[in-house]
């Protein structure tokens, strides 16, 4: 990693408040080179508290484009960090309306030449998307890194749904930290010591847990959420009406550990070649100049700044010259929880679907064999959306393919894979729910099994997404689905494993019933990989990873023995599993102007082997924020627990918030959601 000093532009930043139509303001930090000329500005809006939250990283990226002339914002979104309002909606920060206005006025300033781009990583990719869905004249690029694409149906994947199923780990989990991260008060050292309080007091009373404004629905109903106006996403036509309405260039970003990494493929299908480019790296979810594992990292921001400098300045870059998607085909590597570097070759393809890519049909062998796995099968699934720490990775596999039906293949020559395999399965079921869970492994000479990819279908999603139907139990049928996209290279000599699973906990929540798993038919039974030819692109470079100076935050343990990042618990005697998961980093960040931040986060996810409705998760979260020199603390507490019953999911959340000893705030919230379809 390069640390960059010297620039183009000297730079100078400032904190503002930005006017929306309703009265709100937004606190935001723009940084901008020290020129009389107006430049162009590139906007990252998020939920996640810029002064404190994402400040390190802030740091990287915002005076780097500014001192190669731009001015680089940052905004809180309503209701979050510094800003006013109060956080609201299933998607908190990522409703288009407000960050809408914020180009509207980034546009009109006089320092700015009226041509704006967004960017941003996970939900700031996504927000960037739904802007651009909108259309808003100023909006010229947008650069979306490990999103959702928000244009396309949620109900597939989009970490709170896999594959038509609740998502434990992506719903239940993602919903107790959002309530202990809403319920964060704004900063007295930005806001001024006699606002804050009342700010977060108004806050907090808007506050709700994110389950409570997203249900447990998967079918087409009023309740959907879309990416905007019109139907739910449900509606093929809406869409695809809402491909077509942006018009902004996209250079959408993924990577191959990151499990929105479908959305490249889809957005360079869907989007007019002449604006759009796709890149897809082994990476897991982060920007991918920051060097976390896996690598290797790239100079991402020389790679964005060739973007925004052709269509913001219309310079000729050659950011067009590049193939429409650049994709790293990784090499086989031995199963890890973490790799600092994974190796490979990229590989260009200037349409998608590629030409370069066949379909190659493996079909199973066998007689008629029972799937019915241990409800803990996928306590080895590794996180749902690592983020280059030590213990994300899925370990070896062999554990839970002795859990699942295996199907072997030779692999007589080096066979590369890139895009999303298929898996068609000739199922008979007894009972009108279930779900069936594929995993794509590499196994080497030595037995060890490396998960290369997975998929999953609820049963009675298999009509398509936001269509229920039952099984008729029974009956046999011959069921489809899509693996997540993958770029991999099989070694001969290795064989390729097919693992079918009926369980896959918790990154899916268990239907009633399911322990009666299904029977699994071989003949009629086919994996198809989608083979690509065996030509990497040498003309495929990146510049060497360079940031700007890091911020100065400093990091302190707790006095505590560090908990293991994640624990997989088995009670013998009561057949019970649960799986420990520590989802932050742990720890107090002090950052240079005093303000000291604590986070300590715990989630625990228990079940039976042989009973699905005992699935339950539990999940704790303590946050203290300090400032010595005010003096200033506030602390947030969260507990929220979630299990279910032949009907419902029955949750329960309850909220402490306080200033210093006093107790601001204390809610506690029990609802139960009706298990619709899932």
């Amino acid at each position: 990693m390069h640390i960059r000093t010297s620039f183009p532009y000297e730079t100078t930043h400032e904190d503002v408040l930005v006017p929306l139509p309703d009265g709100t303001r937004l606190y935001a930090r723009i940084w901008r080179p020290l020129t009389e000329e107006p430049v162009p500005a590139l906007l990252e809006y998020l939920p996640y508290r810029l002064t404190d939250g994402t400040a390190p990283r802030d740091r990287q990226r915002h005076p780097w484009y500014a001192g190669h002339g731009y001015a680089s914002v940052r905004v809180d979104a309503r209701g979050h960090g510094n800003s006013e309002g109060v956080p609201g909606g299933a998607y908190p920060g990522a409703d288009p309306d407000d960050a809408v206005e914020v180009v509207s006025w980034l546009a009109a300033q006089p320092w700015c030449t009226g041509r704006v781009g967004m960017f941003g990583i996970a939900w700031g990719g996504l927000l960037s998307l739904r802007v651009a869905a909108r259309a808003p004249g100023p909006l010229k690029a947008v650069v979306t890194v490990c999103s959702a694409d928000g244009l396309h149906d949620p109900y597939e994947n989009d970490a709170h749904r896999v594959g038509g199923s609740v998502s434990a780990v992506g719903t239940y989990a993602r919903s107790a930290a959002r309530l202990a991260f809403a319920a964060r008060p704004p900063d007295p050292a930005h806001v001024g010591e006699g606002m804050w309080r009342d700010m977060w007091e108004r806050r907090l009373e808007a506050v709700l847990p994110s389950t409570h404004t997203r249900p447990a629905h998967r079918t087409e109903d009023a309740h959907a959420p879309g990416p905007g106006p019109g139907p739910g996403p449900g509606h093929q036509d809406s869409v695809d009406e809402e491909y077509g309405a942006v018009r902004a260039a996209v250079l959408a970003v993924g990577g191959w550990h990151d499990p929105h990494r479908d959305a490249v493929l889809r957005l360079v299908r869907k989007l007019p070649a002449d604006r759009v480019r796709g890149l897809i790296g082994p990476w897991s979810r982060q920007y991918p100049d920051r060097d976390l594992p896996p690598g290797p990292a790239i100079g991402f921001l020389q790679e964005t700044l060739r973007w925004w400098d052709h269509w913001l300045k219309e310079e000729d870059t050659g950011a067009l010259s590049v193939p429409l998607l650049r994709s790293y085909v990784m090499d086989a590597h031995p199963p890890a929880t973490v790799y600092p570097r994974i190796a490979g070759r990229w590989v260009g393809d200037p349409v998608w679907p590629s030409p370069s890519v066949t379909p190659v049909a493996y079909a199973l062998q066998g007689a008629p064999l029972p799937v019915r796995s241990p409800q803990h099968t996928g306590v080895d699934a590794g996180r749902l959306v690592p983020f280059g720490d030590d213990a994300d990775l899925p370990p070896d596999q062999r554990e839970e393919d002795a859990r699942s039906a295996c199907f072997e293949f030779e692999v007589p020559e080096e066979t590369w894979v890139l895009g999303r395999p298929r898996v068609s399965l000739r199922l008979t079921s007894t009972v009108p729910g279930g779900q069936v869970i594929a995993r794509l492994c590499d196994v080497a000479p030595d037995g060890a099994s490396t998960l290369v990819t997975r998929g999953a279908l609820n049963l009675s999603a298999r009509r398509g997404p936001g269509r229920t139907a039952p099984w008729s139990p029974g009956t046999t049928e011959n069921v489809v689905l899509d693996l997540n996209a993958i770029g991999y290279a099989f070694p001969a000599g290795h064989r390729i494993r097919l693992g079918v699973s009926s369980a896959y906990w918790p990154w899916i929540w268990p239907e009633p019933g399911s322990e009666a798993g299904f029977t699994l038919e071989p003949i009629g039974s086919v994996l198809e990989l989608p083979v690509r030819a065996r030509e990497s692109d040498p003309s495929i470079t990146f510049a060497e990873p360079e940031e700007s100076e890091p911020l100065g935050v400093t990091v302190s343990a707790t006095l505590d023995e560090p908990r293991p990042q994640r624990l997989v618990v088995r009670d013998v005697a009561a057949g019970t599993w649960s799986l420990e998961v520590t989802p932050g980093p742990g720890g107090t960040r002090v950052h240079p102007d005093g303000l000291a931040c604590t986070e300590e986060g715990l989630e625990t996810y228990t079940i039976e082997s042989s009973d699905p409705l005992s699935a339950r998760t539990r999940s704790t979260w303590s946050i203290r924020l300090h400032r010595p020199d005010l003096p200033w603390e506030a602390r947030v507490e969260t507990v929220s627990v979630v299990s279910c019953d032949a009907r419902d999911f029955i949750t329960s959340d309850e909220l402490v918030c306080k200033d210093g000893d006093e107790v601001v705030f204390h809610r506690t919230w029990e609802k139960r959601i009706p298990r619709t379809s899932a």
